[in-house]
């Protein structure tokens, strides 16, 4: 099981240490094995937002975290307060997996987590994490940044993506998934996508994609092209592309491979097929192709995902 702390002081916002909380504090139904062990860390009662919080530990108990968030920090131009960065330190230097949510990058920047590192916050308040601190590399266009032990995600909805994508790391693709429609939201928005999206998801049942995503998503072992969801969809390649930018930030071509890569990483994870096989159900065609689209995407290449996602579910059930 892995040992969580949510790190709270004076001046945290509400939004994001509540996101994290129904994340990590509540286990989705169906999902086998442990779930998180979330303890909300913090200097006695602490005020946050409009809302008094009784903290579970003090900051001393950061250190003995397996992964470490630190929500939101309300207001950027208050440096946060020093028991607050050393603790943060601590836990890092003690091995801890630490992820900041929204404006907690400055949290992390401030305990010298950052330096070397390319990270992200709300875009907003880039320009004045680069210039407070010059030894990051700060990223405005992006909704997170993972770079292993220390992540750090953009603003709000941003923040949902980067703990969706921290469980995903935990527990696969599928519980992921699982968690994502208990909350009603996109199961993967990948980091490296825009902060600027107009609209995440169709809204509505009349959107223009409403039916066709559904549509795709049953179909991605079929060698689909854009001129076929376009025909789907009864427009133009152009107009579709056009829609598409709009709801998903992205083009429908990337959109269709990065659904394909993440039904790859669902048959890696709960299925003993060969690449083969899961090439041939994702719509990837041969092995070759697979492996070279996963290994851009993940990083790794599919048969090292399925040996790593499988000793990390190990060790969690451990």
């Amino acid at each position: 099981m892995v040992s969580l702390a949510l790190a709270v002081t004076e001046g945290m916002l509400h939004f994001e240490l509540s996101v994290a909380y129904e994340i990590f504090g509540s286990v989705p139904d169906g999902v086998p094995g442990p779930w998180y062990d979330v303890s909300v860390c913090g200097p006695d009662a602490v005020r946050v937002g409009r809302f008094r919080l009784e903290p579970d530990h003090g900051l001393d108990r950061l250190p003995h975290a397996d992964t470490v968030i630190v929500p939101g920090w309300a207001d950027v131009d208050v440096e946060p307060p020093a028991a607050l960065v050393d603790a943060v330190r601590a836990a890092h230097e003690a091995g801890a997996r630490v992820a900041s949510l929204c404006t907690g990058a400055f949290v992390l920047a401030a305990a010298g987590l950052l330096d070397g590192r390319r990270a992200t916050t709300h875009w907003a308040h880039t320009d004045v994490l680069a210039a407070r601190h010059p030894a990051v590399e700060v990223d405005p266009d992006v909704l997170y940044v993972d770079n292993g032990s220390v992540l750090t995600s953009a603003g709000k909805a941003a923040a949902l993506d980067l703990c969706l994508h921290l469980v995903r790391l935990d527990h696969g693709s599928a519980v992921a998934n699982t968690a994502a429609r208990r909350l009603v939201v996109p199961p993967h928005r990948a980091g490296g996508q825009a902060q600027f999206v107009t609209a995440p998801v169709p809204a509505r049942d009349d959107h223009p994609l409403g039916a066709l995503l559904p549509w795709v998503l049953e179909r991605l072992d079929q060698p689909l092209t854009v001129e076929d969801l376009a025909r789907r969809a009864n427009m133009s390649a152009r107009h579709l592309g056009r829609h598409f930018r709009a709801a998903t930030g992205t083009t429908p071509l990337q959109w269709l491979l990065t659904q394909r890569i993440r039904r790859a990483q669902e048959l890696l994870e709960a299925t003993d097929d060969g690449v083969d096989a899961i090439a041939e159900a994702t719509g990837m065609g041969t092995a070759t192709t697979l492996r070279r689209h996963f290994n851009r995407t993940v990083g790794v290449p599919p048969d090292t995902y399925r040996r790593t996602f499988r000793a990390r579910s190990a060790e969690t059930a451990g």
